[in-house]
């Protein structure tokens, strides 16, 4: 790739990594909105205690 063109793509990149962020920064607002204290922290905390528990329980239920 020449020059110009990989500074194309680097601003590409960019532009796409900017509009992520808006949008993880908005989930993360709305989440708190709706009660999650700590964003997606607390989204993603609250998401794997219940995969966990759903898991045990099916671990438990086939044996």
């Amino acid at each position: 790739m020449k020059k110009a063109e990989l500074l194309k793509k680097v601003a590409q990149l960019e532009s796409v990594n900017d509009h992520l962020l808006t949008e993880l920064g908005y989930v993360d607002h709305l989440m708190r909105l709706v009660g999650f204290a700590g964003g997606l922290e607390t989204v993603k905390l609250t998401a794997r205690e219940l995969y966990e528990t759903e898991h045990e329980n099916n671990v438990d239920s086939n044996s």
